[in-house]
């Protein structure tokens, strides 16, 4: 095996932890100009990983293995286990893929608890470390939803702050113990009150990447339509008079929300850098899926208004090819200024957010015109299968 993980653990119960000389394994320096495209990837039902469009990927990441016990591990290792050296084995058809597992995941448990002390978090590392090896991956992805904050009612304390950068810097010096350079990325929000609650800069330290979920923004326990996953910098005054600037101004005005403008990428792109953030560690989220509402009035198309209830539900982007846009019923809509598509049906008072191969090539253009570090979407298994897929899309702008 190249790393012996059980004298790794045997170091960090002793306390002999040491500071890597090794320069980061970060692309950031090291990446030619195409960016990268990272695949999120949940195994389908009828799992046929040969079948996988691999070639046009630079990362694959297989979601989720979850804090059990301290530790990282598969919750069902019989099944799961199998698939990962399946999808392993297609670096055979892309030798240069780098395929990596991410742990955690919306509503995953255990971290605040992990990362709490030395102990607890070396624990983690060392079985990290095991996982890697095991596996023969090429890194990890960390998706704490989310430091400091509860999401899905998940244990949050103050302390996750320092925690989550004392993790990510062990998890650094892990992987540059290995004899091959090593990947170690994160799931950051599309909302500046995340970062509130990470050492920002201190993290990047450690990161190769950070994968910035720049969709649900407007999120599944919303009443009010809107973009879930725009690139367009949208101002509030541009939204005047609709429930939801209504909703957004309400929150700004009781500080609820930092920020009285819609959120988008181009948005949090933005902070970021004026945080001092390497644009070549940043890689922004396209979704491959649409939230929907219904009861949705048809002022603007119903755009930004309120609806009967929250979202009804979510479809993958193969579902909203199939079933919605061959529909006649559904007209197919384009913000400019959020950069967006959206679709409304009058009859059934349905509108959809969703990301299309238009809107994701100008993402993708957008990374390459601002020297991001790249594109990932949520997730893989959601694409259409038929020609002209959101990642063709992706792949030419990327590649072009």
């Amino acid at each position: 095996m190249l790393f012996n993980w059980k004298t790794y653990l045997l170091l960090l119960l002793v306390g002999c932890s040491q500071e890597s000389d090794q320069q980061s394994a970060t692309n950031a320096d090291a990446t030619p100009n195409a960016p990268v495209v990272m695949a999120y990837y949940v195994p389908e039902r009828d799992y046929k990983p040969e079948e996988l469009p691999v070639e046009k990927l630079t990362h694959i990441i297989y979601s989720f293995t979850h804090v059990i016990d301290g530790e990282m591990k598969f919750s069902n290792p019989e099944e799961a286990g199998p698939k990962l050296e399946a999808l392993v084995r297609q670096k055979e058809r892309n030798p240069d893929l780098k395929v990596m597992i991410a742990c955690g995941g919306w509503g995953a448990d255990g971290f605040s608890d992990m990362a709490l002390t030395e102990a607890s978090r070396s624990k983690f590392i060392a079985s990290a470390a095991a996982f890697i090896d095991a596996y023969q991956l090429d890194g990890m992805d960390m998706d704490w939803e989310y430091p400091g904050i509860s999401g899905a009612g998940t244990k949050a304390r103050e302390e996750d702050t320092q925690n989550f950068t004392a993790l990510m810097k062990g998890l650094r010096e892990m992987l540059d113990k290995f004899d091959e350079p090593k990947l170690l990325t994160f799931a950051s929000a599309g909302w500046k009150r995340y970062y509130d609650h990470i050492e920002v800069n201190e993290v990047m330290d450690y990161a190769d990447y950070t994968n910035v979920m720049t969709y649900d923004q407007v999120s599944g326990v919303s009443r009010y339509t809107g973009h879930h996953t725009p690139l367009g910098d949208v101002k509030s005054e541009a939204i005047a008079g609709t429930p939801f600037h209504a909703r957004l101004d309400s929150l700004y005005q009781s500080g609820a929300s930092k920020d009285p403008d819609p959120r988008s990428a181009e948005k949090i792109v933005n902070f970021l850098l004026d945080e001092g953030v390497d644009p070549k560690q940043i890689v922004i989220g396209s979704a491959f899926y649409g939230r929907v509402w219904k009861g949705v009035p048809p002022e603007n198309n119903g755009l930004y208004q309120l609806a009967g209830g929250i979202h009804i539900g979510w479809l993958a982007y193969n579902q909203i090819r199939e079933q919605y846009e061959p529909d006649s019923r559904f007209q197919r809509y384009w913000d400019e200024r959020a950069k967006a598509p959206f679709m409304y049906n009058p009859d059934d008072s349905l509108m959809v957010s969703y990301d299309d191969t238009v809107s994701v090539r100008l993402k993708t253009e957008y990374v390459r015109e601002k020297g991001l570090g790249g594109i990932m979407f949520w997730e893989l298994g959601n694409d259409t299968k038929e020609e002209g897929s959101l990642l063709d899309a992706i792949h030419k702008a990327a590649e072009d």
